[in-house]
């Protein structure tokens, strides 16, 4: 007799943490924002950011997923707003972002563990792998596993901060002074990586949605998670680099060295350590958090049969996505060499381009659908809806023109991800070609 297929779901602190790990896992990451911001800016970029970047995009998950909390999300919402063009495009964009996104985490392990083991360095390529494939796996197991995982590397995650508070607060030499905050003087390419690295630490608010079928009372249970989780995020990014601007650490050693440097100077070798642990395994989290939710989207197109068939298949016994997760392990794999800022531009600039996707399908949702139930409605008219959404394309834009006025190592990225986006239209004239062909061939 077969083994009956499991069918779990998660609960909102199970949610919370994993939503955490999707859109953050940590300050880490920010180390470099103190070497491009300068001491004045580097607070007031990690405030407002969040506010004109993220706040628009919260608001906008909330909404469309309180009126159609589904397995697929964002895909979903693009493609009944606007089209199975539009759907496609949405998919394939977030496809494309995950796997550079994705690429990241493997060689961020592998900056922490070098605290503790060296070696990594000359043998990065098979621990990335190992790291890819174990992270798999847990997928593969099923959402309430990596909720599970989740939960324990939480502590693993937060807890040395924690410590680093504690031991900040006793350690004397912390200064006093905060300065003033103003960005000025600050060089437009400075500003613009500024803005990428605090907007790539800050995104992937849609990409918890892909999987609500699996999330017990889904309406509810994201609202309380989704602002929950963002509050945790805003408190714990401001106080870690509050420490470090007052800790007096040079800006160069902090992004260099990561932030086990930072606790090192504020209470030794063994905090230092600490952190680096809470590194790795914040890594750990935020992959296979994020391989949880894109592994979903290959699914619910190829439903819609614009991926191949095999990407529907669910495993016998765990019922998940299997194939979609191995393929996109396996495509993972080979962007591990890339190097961390040309990811995190890609990443982001990928990114943008789907979302306003997403604002788009709020605005004709709104104008298609005014009586539709909506569990949670932003209080704003389609007026002031376009007028909220105007922060977010400000920022991404004046990100993306300080790139291209920066140095041939970030226009090189920026201009891959535009051409990367181009791929979209390319895919989607060759599945109507495929599509034409067989319904002619049905015709003989």
């Amino acid at each position: 007799m077969p083994a009956k297929p499991v069918s779990k779901k998660i609960r909102p602190l199970q949610l919370i943490v994993i939503i955490f790990f999707t859109v953050s896992g940590g300050p880490y990451g920010l180390e470099s924002l103190m070497s491009y911001a300068g001491a004045h800016a580097t607070l007031l970029i990690l405030l407002i950011t969040p506010i004109l970047w993220d706040v628009p995009a919260i608001l906008t998950v909330a909404e469309l997923n309180s009126m159609m909390p589904v397995e697929g999300g964002y895909y979903q919402w693009v493609k009944n707003a606007l089209g199975m063009r539009f759907g496609f495009y949405e998919g394939w964009w977030t496809w494309l972002y995950t796997f550079i996104d994705l690429a990241i985490y493997p060689v961020m392990f592998i900056q922490y563990a070098t605290f503790f083991f060296p070696w990594m360095v000359t043998y990065q390529i098979p621990v990335c792998l190992v790291f890819i494939w174990l992270s798999a796996l847990i997928n593969i197991w099923g959402i309430v596993q990596v909720g599970r995982a989740s939960m324990i590397l939480s502590v693993a995650v937060l807890g040395p901060f924690v410590v680093l508070l504690i031991a900040a607060l006793m350690h004397h030499s912390l200064s006093a002074y905060m300065p003033a905050p103003y960005v000025r003087h600050l060089k437009f390419p400075a500003l613009a990586m500024a803005l990428y690295t605090v907007m790539w630490n800050c995104l992937g608010w849609d990409n918890i949605t892909t999987y609500a079928g699996e999330v017990e009372k889904p309406v509810r249970s994201y609202l309380i998670s989704v602002f929950c989780a963002f509050a945790l995020v805003m408190v714990l990014y401001f106080v870690v680099m509050l420490i470090a601007q007052q800790s007096g650490i040079n800006p160069q050693v902090l992004s260099d060295k990561r932030f086990p440097a930072l606790g090192e100077l504020i209470g030794g070798h063994w905090l230092g350590g600490l952190i680096a642990i809470g590194g790795m395994a914040s890594a750990m989290g935020i992959y296979t958090a994020v391989l949880l939710s894109v592994s979903r989207i290959p699914k619910v197109m190829a439903d819609d049969k614009l991926l191949p068939k095999v990407l529907t298949r669910l495993h016998p016994k765990y019922n998940t996505p299997y194939w979609s997760i191995i393929i996109c392990s396996g495509l993972v794999s080979l962007m591990i060499l890339w190097s961390f800022e040309e990811l995190l531009i890609i990443d982001v600039t990928v990114y943008g381009a789907g979302f306003f996707l997403e604002y788009a399908a709020l605005i004709a949702t709104r104008i298609k659908q005014p009586d539709a139930h909506r569990p949670f409605k932003i209080p704003l008219g389609v007026g002031g809806l376009l007028v909220l959404l105007i922060l977010p394309i400000a920022v991404y834009f004046i990100a993306m023109a300080g790139a291209f006025d920066s140095t041939e190592q970030a226009i090189r990225p920026a201009i891959f991800a535009i051409l990367a986006l181009s791929t979209a239209e390319l895919c989607w004239q060759m599945i109507n070609l495929r599509r034409r062909f067989t319904l002619k061939d049905k015709n003989l």
